[in-house]
């Protein structure tokens, strides 16, 4: 089944089709992304040699489609397949430095959740001064709603959705980020829904996510009491539930069905669904709203993110706070699963992984929440689409499938030939053409000032 949305603009003029080139290339469901990328080998050598005294460019890129799932995309293994060329071509990357992760490329590694974390890891941890690093995401956004049942905790994660379900949240990219060294830059485009302010604290220097984020803060400050609390938590609880049962509320900016163009289907993936998909891939059956991080947590392990196992630490010390009033409302979504999945195998053994995390608060496992440290300095994002929004998934008459940003992004470049294009410079254009395209998804950039104006991939 694909995701299709319930409100949709007039449907978007036909985007910038791919350079005949480009065509020649991709397949409407390619299965080898690397040995697409053979016949450019020579380009890469003579373009690596130039920069090579830049520092060494390397990247990963992952591309899930989902196929046989009720999330199918179509586009996604396109995006990387285009990208990988751009790299390579324009940009000067070895082709031994560019690691993809493709679900339906049986020559690539499965772009699982613990696949993806550990190439990231590899990527980051073997980066030096004056190294440029990039990271191309194109799949499933989810938000994830809170589950602590604390009243305080009423924000989302946002995720990316890797092939097996095994989410990978915003915290995680911003500790990622963190071990960039100084003289290092580490570029992302996630081509995914809800990808605004993927890098938690990063300054946003192009949308309006973070503002929404603050405002909401103002609103808790200006309603500490419990019951202004208690409501929050129970809109968020309510929500999902709806969700849960196939109902969505109305979000801002869902893509158009249908266009002379193609079809367009949106990125992102229903609560609902995504629990369905947890469901299968787990083999549980009692998988709901409120129980969607500790069953990760069982079924993964030591492979759950870093905010998954803290999320589970500070259910199992208890060290969550409880209203008299509240905590036997919203907590029994939360606090209760524990001892529940103890008895279903999560024993002391199996804690392990996450009772060896360090947890110096109980916000670092709210939903949405982030810790009071200094922003990452070394990180630039450049998102699909507002915390809110959706990305658009695109199919045109012809067959060709891509993501409206990474399609985007592409026009812009090709516009440019050889010449660098800024961060900002790039958003911005990005933005007007799929504006003039119909769409009303807007991408957003994230970085400090200094990056904001540096080239994209530099």
């Amino acid at each position: 089944m694909i995701i299709s949305s319930s409100t949709n603009p007039p449907g978007p003029s036909p985007p910038v089709p791919p350079a005949r080139s480009e065509r020649q290339h991709t397949a409407r469901h390619p299965t080898n992304l690397v040995a697409s990328c053979n016949a450019h080998r020579s380009a890469c050598r003579l373009a690596g040699a130039a920069e090579s005294t830049m520092g060494r460019k390397r990247a990963v890129l992952v591309g899930i489609n989902y196929p046989g799932t009720e999330g199918e995309l179509k586009g996604c293994l396109n995006d990387v397949a285009r990208m990988r060329r751009c790299l390579v071509d324009r940009f000067g990357f070895d082709d031994a430095d560019v690691r993809v992760l493709a679900d339906a490329d049986p020559s690539t590694p499965p772009p699982t959740g613990a696949n993806i974390r550990l190439e990231l890891e590899r990527l980051v941890g073997g980066a030096r001064p004056g190294d440029s690093l990039f990271f191309h995401y194109s799949g499933h956004g989810l938000q994830l709603p809170a589950e602590t049942g604390e009243d305080d905790d009423t924000g989302y994660d946002e995720c990316i959705v890797p092939c097996d379900t095994n989410l990978i949240k915003d915290q995680d990219f911003t500790e990622l980020v963190r071990k960039v060294p100084d003289g290092c830059l580490f570029t992302m485009v996630s081509d995914s829904c809800h990808s605004g302010g993927l890098i938690d604290k990063t300054k946003e220097q192009i949308g309006n996510s973070t503002k929404q984020s603050k405002a909401r803060q103002r609103q808790r400050q200006r309603h500490p009491s419990a019951s202004a609390n208690l409501c929050a938590s129970l809109v968020g609880a309510v929500r999902g539930a709806l969700e849960y049962v196939g109902i969505r509320l109305s979000r801002r900016a869902q893509q158009a069905a249908d266009s002379p163009a193609g079809t367009a289907t949106s990125r992102s993936l229903p609560l609902s669904t995504y629990i369905r998909m947890l469901k299968e891939q787990t083999g549980k059956d009692d998988v709901g709203v409120g129980s969607i991080r500790t069953t990760l947590f069982h079924h993964f392990g030591n492979d759950a993110t870093p905010k998954i196992k803290k999320f589970v630490k500070a259910m199992v010390g208890g060290k969550l706070r409880h209203g008299p009033d509240q905590a036997g409302t919203v907590a029994s979504t939360g606090t209760e699963l524990i001892p529940e999945a103890k008895t279903k195998g999560i024993e002391a053994d199996a804690l392990g992984p996450a009772m060896e995390q360090e947890v110096r608060s109980v916000e670092e496992v709210y939903a949405g929440a982030v810790a009071e440290v200094p922003p990452p300095r070394n990180g630039v994002l450049i998102s699909g689409c507002q915390t809110d929004e959706s990305s658009a998934d695109l199919t045109t008459a012809s067959g060709v499938s891509y993501g409206a940003l990474s399609n985007a992004i592409q026009a812009v470049l090709a516009e440019e030939k050889r010449g660098k294009v800024t961060n900002r410079e790039l958003v911005q254009r990005a933005r007007g053409l799929l504006s003039k395209q119909g769409y009303v998804q807007q991408p957003g950039l994230y970085c400090s000032d200094e990056h904001a104006d540096a080239a994209f991939i530099c």
